[in-house]
């Protein structure tokens, strides 16, 4: 995941065509094609990967794959259905896959007999859902590929299916096959498309030069639709975003959500429900309702949007395991809507939960809310004016603010040993949601905070994480979020990571080291160092994994006075190209 701003590219932060998106939050994206047939099998074999990609992966040959489309007929479709179960999920838009790698279309292009036309279902897939969105307010969206391995002229066939007889390919004329489709699909005919989702750009046979003038050519057919940045070459891997100087409206992040998002960058994360984008019948290994909501609300509070996947059957059925987890998100977006679409990002750097913003307004989504719970807002300058469940709007909470050492009111027992005052709410009597609760905040003006040096907790623990480190260097970067983020990618020896925090006096800490490695990196050595000059070398044993987190103790540092300190973990030693993925660092106080 790229962390350097001047990696990003600057988008178009303030475009008008870019409002309704950016007001959306939550879309339906819709993998679906002559690869739900197989669906994941291919000549009695099971082929690893993912659905829509079963030519590429099975190494199958064109001729073969081609006899998919006499066998496709999704008699079951209903547009009205499809998009139905978009729209009681929140969706605000559908991106469907009006061609994908394979170069089929799923709607009557007069371009090619390789379409949907040329199936036993004879019907325009993408004319019946468009004209369904627009019944329903759901702006209509196409994926379309700009690899296709079918096309004669795509000039980088697969080795294995060289397909000499089709003659020599010529992009050109490819990239002007591709025009007449994108100028078909852009004729009014679907209505008003509200986004070209390009894919496929990585090949050399695409080049920087062809996505400019791919990207001005769709602008010139209509200057409104928005256009995802893989028209162009500058896409960071799966993080998604791109190099400065490349094009693209936005940033597309794939199966993964910025660790700490991207101001003023717009994003859209895509990610699947189970592994796979088509259908793959034994893809079992769905997310649950409560981390599709995860992912949601966490897009949200950085600033992105979500973009969630169903892989229809060949029968034309949305698998009902993805309908299922569709209700039920619905069932949350509808009563806690004001926290999602529109809504600004989080304006704290570190918190435990995830936060979205409105003028006057903080919404806090807490996971698994107790009846009876404490809402944390270290480092809010802004004055409290009342708080309530978006689920329970009569139940006022008690906006307060922690004082070091003060007892909190009606709770002598229970003091607050923090350097620094904390605003919070006490939810006492808290009506909580099953999965996901959101607190309403009413704050005088727009949201200020300053955010707090890290500091002790009430047993005296200082907690280094992950996602409040500083790193340096080229290659070593922040994946995940909250409590389970960590550094990775660390391949590169000149990296390293650096975290202040402040202590309230002089003492000695026990330092725990929180990470996780493979054999292949064992005998990395790290070395630990804080303001002062101390250190402690250590030579990192293999835990059994990247994911598989270990705790383990280092040593200990002496501080000889309070105040605000600097810890440095940096490598020394790399002797297989890894260091670790690190998770935190722990200062514990050393028993007396």
């Amino acid at each position: 995941m790229l962390t350097t701003l001047a990696l990003l590219t600057a988008m178009s932060t303030h475009s008008d065509h870019m409002d309704w998106w950016r007001e959306a939050k939550f879309g339906m994206f819709v993998h679906w094609g002559l690869y739900a047939v197989p669906a994941g099998e291919w000549q009695g074999r099971k082929i690893g990967g993912i659905g829509e990609w079963i030519y590429n992966s099975a190494q199958a040959k064109m001729s073969d794959y081609e006899g998919l489309q006499a066998q496709f007929n999704p008699t079951k479709f209903n547009a009205k259905e499809f998009v139905s179960a978009a729209k009681g999920a929140g969706m605000k838009y559908i991106v469907i896959t009006s061609k994908h790698h394979d170069g089929f279309a799923l709607f009557d292009s007069a371009e090619t007999e390789w379409d949907v036309m040329g199936t036993p279902f004879k019907r325009d897939i993408l004319l019946e859902l468009s004209q369904e969105c627009t019944r329903q307010g759901i702006k209509m969206c196409f994926y379309h590929s700009i690899m296709d391995w079918h096309h004669k002229d795509y000039s980088q066939r697969r080795p294995w299916d060289p397909r000499p007889e089709l003659g020599e390919p010529d992009m050109d004329r490819y990239v002007a096959f591709m025009k007449a489709q994108l100028r078909e699909l852009l004729s009014g005919k679907y209505g008003k498309i509200g986004i070209l989702w390009f894919d496929g750009e990585w090949e050399p046979a695409w080049t920087h030069e062809r996505g400019v003038d791919l990207y001005n050519f769709v602008k010139s057919l209509d200057p409104d639709v928005i256009v995802n940045n893989r028209v162009d070459k500058g896409r960071g891997g799966m993080a998604g975003m791109s190099l400065d100087g490349f094009k693209g409206d936005y940033g597309t992040p794939e199966q993964e959500i910025p660790a700490t998002g991207l101001p003023g960058v717009d994003w859209e994360s895509c990610m699947t429900m189970n592994d796979t984008w088509g259908f793959k019948k034994d893809d079992h290994n769905w997310k649950s309702t409560e981390q599709l909501l995860f992912n949601l609300v966490d897009c949200v509070s950085k600033g992105g949007n979500f973009l969630l996947n169903v892989g229809p059957t060949a029968e034309g059925l949305i698998p009902q395991p993805s309908l299922d987890r569709l209700k039920e998100m619905g069932g949350y977006v509808r009563v806690n809507a004001e926290a999602i679409y529109g809504a600004g990002p989080s304006p704290f750097a570190r918190l435990p939960y995830r936060v979205t913003t409105k003028p006057g307004k903080l919404f806090v989504h807490v996971f698994k809310a107790e009846p009876d719970m404490t809402i944390q807002l270290p480092g809010l300058q802004n004055r409290m004016l009342r708080a309530y469940a978006l689920n329970d709007r009569n139940k006022p909470l008690k906006p307060y603010v922690f004082r070091p050492n003060v007892p909190v009111e009606g709770s002598p027992e229970l003091f607050w040993s923090v350097a620094h005052d904390t605003p919070a709410v006490i939810a006492k009597g808290l009506k909580p949601n099953k999965t996901l609760t959101t607190i309403c905040i009413e704050i005088e003006g727009e949201p200020v905070v300053v955010t707090p040096p890290i500091s002790l907790d009430q047993n005296g623990v200082l907690t280094l994480n992950a996602m409040d480190a500083k790193v340096h260097g080229s290659e070593a970067r922040l994946e995940g979020g909250g409590t389970n983020a960590n550094i990775g990618y660390w391949t590169n020896k000149d990296d390293y990571v650096t975290w202040e925090f402040e202590l309230p006096a002089k003492g000695s800490y026990d330092v725990l080291l929180e990470y996780a490695s493979v054999q292949a990196a064992h005998l990395a050595k790290i070395e630990v160092e804080v303001s002062g000059g101390s250190r402690i070398g250590y030579e990192l044993p293999a835990t059994g994994g990247w994911g598989t987190y270990k705790s383990v103790r280092l040593g200990a540092f002496g501080f000889s006075a309070g105040g605000k300190h600097t810890l440095t973990v940096r490598p020394v030693e790399m002797k297989n190209g890894f260091v670790m993925n690190l998770r935190r660092v722990v200062l514990r106080p050393t028993s007396p």
